[in-house]
């Protein structure tokens, strides 16, 4: 049905750090001797702006990285002391050098609690994310290269497996990485960055609580299903649709949990008059 998707992954979680440090030491590429300290600079700041290195992300030692790059470790620890003076990177004393945290919080602590206490803050959060997800989904229609359909693809194969497998934590977090991976399709370095807080809300459990809608048996087959539809509409290139299906399936996140929501609190009336009557 869907062109070019990878062969599904069943019954593995990651990959060993050996293996993650070998692709990501690939994105780095010899620079121009002529401005040394600039160029590595500049390549590691586009590839933070482009989202290949994101904050949390460990670099490769020195000796790898002046080797990757093809310059001294003197022009390259200068390089790394410019980005650490401007926040974009960050040394851990005998751990490493990380990819500092970019995009703040979302929200305060406060707000967030503040949020959770009312119903409004639940419907503006929905809203909110109906509209970015339909319009990373038509611009992953007209952007996504071959690769980013087959990580789509692999996340539709490993959302599956959660599901049969009625992992519900499995099945949250690849929720959140197939949302994730539709922004990245998107190539809009824009989104990628502010998006970010965003899926940590949901992954929190803030605003959205996708526990809400366990009491619907067929709700996850019905989320993957749409997260198919949305693949198909991304796949075959049709801005539209994928826009559509986006928003279809928001709409019915949005009332699921709404429908959930409304039969906890009958049920608890219910228990609080019958307590009430047994006095």
């Amino acid at each position: 049905m869907m062109a070019r998707l990878r062969k599904a992954i069943t019954g593995k979680r990651g990959h060993d750090t050996g293996q993650a440090m070998d692709r990501q030491s690939e994105v780095f590429r010899p620079v121009d001797n002529r401005s040394v300290v600039d160029a590595v600079v500049q390549q590691i700041e586009a590839l933070i702006i482009d989202g290949v290195l994101r904050q949390g992300m460990r670099l490769p030692a020195e000796r790898e990285l002046s080797e990757r790059f093809k310059v001294s470790r003197v022009k390259l620890r200068e390089a790394l002391q410019q980005l650490e003076q401007s926040g974009l990177i960050a040394s851990r004393q005998g751990d490493g050098t990380y990819v500092a945290r970019l995009t703040g919080d979302a929200l305060s602590p406060a707000m967030i609690a503040l949020y959770g206490r009312h119903e409004r803050g639940f419907e503006d959060y929905l809203e909110y994310r109906r509209e970015i997800e339909a319009f990373a989904a038509r611009l992953a229609a007209q952007r996504a290269t071959d690769v980013d359909k087959g990580l789509l693809g692999d996340c539709l194969a490993r959302q599956a497996q959660a599901v049969a497998d009625v992992d519900h934590a499995a099945a949250l977090a690849e929720d959140i990485r197939f949302h994730t991976t539709v922004v990245e399709a998107a190539h809009n370095s824009m989104l990628t960055h502010t998006t970010t807080s965003l899926y940590e809300l949901t992954e929190q459990g803030i605003m959205y609580n996708r526990q809400a809608m366990r009491g619907s048996e067929d709700a996850p087959a019905r989320l993957l299903a749409q997260h198919r539809d949305i693949v198909q509409a991304i796949v075959s290139g049709s801005a539209s649709a994928a826009a559509s299906a986006a928003e279809a399936h928001l709409d019915f996140v949005a009332q699921a949990v709404r429908t959930a929501v409304a039969a906890a609190r009958r049920s608890q009336i219910a228990e609080d008059r019958h307590r009430m009557n047994r006095r």
